[in-house]
């Protein structure tokens, strides 16, 4: 193998690859990335037998090959090179690397060691859809959810596909978050609707690496998921299991209903959280008045502290505790200047949107008082 490439080019594929290898003793192979030079591009792969990720960058190709390399040092030392242009060849199982004024040779393993990245079989039904659109959705929906040994179902996202609705969901059973995706903003060639469980990692992944504002296929399969762009494709397993029904947990009517500013909300929870306990707990509480509502915690040892904020509210008044990390997690993803917190006393689940928007809601169990 023999490369002429611009840095900036190499860069920009390791960047997107390079977290998924991992250190591994028993398979040493995982640490590598695959470089593949073929026609004109350069093609780098890493994996950890759960998800893979490929990247290409246009180069010089002199000569064909391929070879793998451990990721985190060939990333390392591209990133530090000061010379636009870099060589890249192939001996023995070696990588040199060599520009103006640098040389260096890495040990590498035989491309022949790396496992085979699986592939979707039917590429005739996707769903296409804009990156910036799938990122944000993700990026709102993550934020719920967390791995589980124990209940791997909750352990990623719920990518229900049903017609021309595309609905992301995903819980730890403390909260959960679901994102509507109406059909006008993406493209939809599945013949049957489509239930499958994204494993946190991936989704988290996705949201990462993919570029702004180009367009994205996505390929299922029984068992894997594919994204794929023009310039990476991201493959992964899917989690077995069926995500849990959620409906019957979504409030559908509220004793108590408080609207506020989100930016206000956001700096005082960020300021009474400073003076809890180690359940993180503030509390919110209407007052008889309805025209504020105030926000506090109390820790013995630090002490205690209150935040008055005025607001529009309708229902009875009411007082609940929050773990104020997970409540922050909402309000930074709502969109727009207000929020709405729906009440059902302090003990049942609270619901969290934005006023109007149909397409996005959390919902957070409040902390039982001792």
């Amino acid at each position: 193998m023999r490369v002429i490439i611009l840095k900036n080019n190499l860069k920009e594929v390791l960047g997107m690859v390079e977290k998924t290898a991992i250190n591994n003793l028993n398979l040493p192979i995982l640490n590598n990335a695959l470089i593949k030079a073929e026609g004109s591009t350069v093609n780098i792969s890493t994996t950890n037998l759960e998800l893979a990720v490929s990247a290409c960058a246009q180069g010089k190709i002199i000569e064909e090959g391929e070879l793998t390399v451990p990721a985190a040092t060939f990333c390392a030392i591209i990133n530090n090179l000061n010379s636009e242009r870099i060589n890249l060849e192939s001996k023995n199982n070696t990588l040199e690397i060599k520009t103006d004024n640098y040389e260096a040779v890495i040990q590498g393993l035989g491309s022949e060691e790396f496992p085979i990245i699986p592939s979707i079989g039917n590429k005739e039904e996707f769903l296409e859809i804009n990156s910036d659109i799938l990122k944000e959705a993700l990026n709102q929906v993550t934020i719920a959810t967390h791995v589980s040994e124990l209940r791997p179902e909750i352990s990623g996202v719920a990518f229900d596909l049903q017609g021309n609705i595309l609905k992301l969901v995903a819980t730890d059973s403390f909260r959960l978050a679901e994102k509507i995706i109406s059909k006008n903003n993406f493209n939809n060639k599945f013949q049957q609707g489509v239930k499958v469980i994204i494993p946190l990692r991936t989704a988290q992944e996705i949201s990462k690496i993919l570029k702004s504002n180009v367009q994205v296929k996505i390929f299922i399969d029984a068992n894997q998921i594919l994204f794929e762009t023009s310039e990476i494709k991201l493959i992964s397993r899917l989690i077995d299991g069926q995500f849990p029904d959620y409906d019957q947990i979504i409030p559908k009517s509220f004793e108590s209903e408080i609207t506020l500013e989100r930016d206000e909300l956001i700096n005082a929870i960020k300021l009474t959280g400073l003076l809890t306990s180690q359940n993180n707990d503030v509390s919110i509480k209407l007052n008889e008045n309805k025209k504020v509502v105030e926000i506090y915690s109390f820790n013995q040892k630090f002490g205690k502290n209150h935040y008055y904020l005025p607001v529009k509210t309708s229902g009875a008044p009411a007082q609940i505790t929050f773990n104020w990390r997970f409540l922050l997690d909402s309000l930074k993803m709502l969109q727009g200047s207000d929020v709405v917190i729906g009440l059902n006393g302090d003990a049942r689940p609270a619901l969290i949107k934005t006023p109007n928007d149909t397409t996005y809601f959390y919902i957070l169990m409040p902390i039982k008082n001792s």
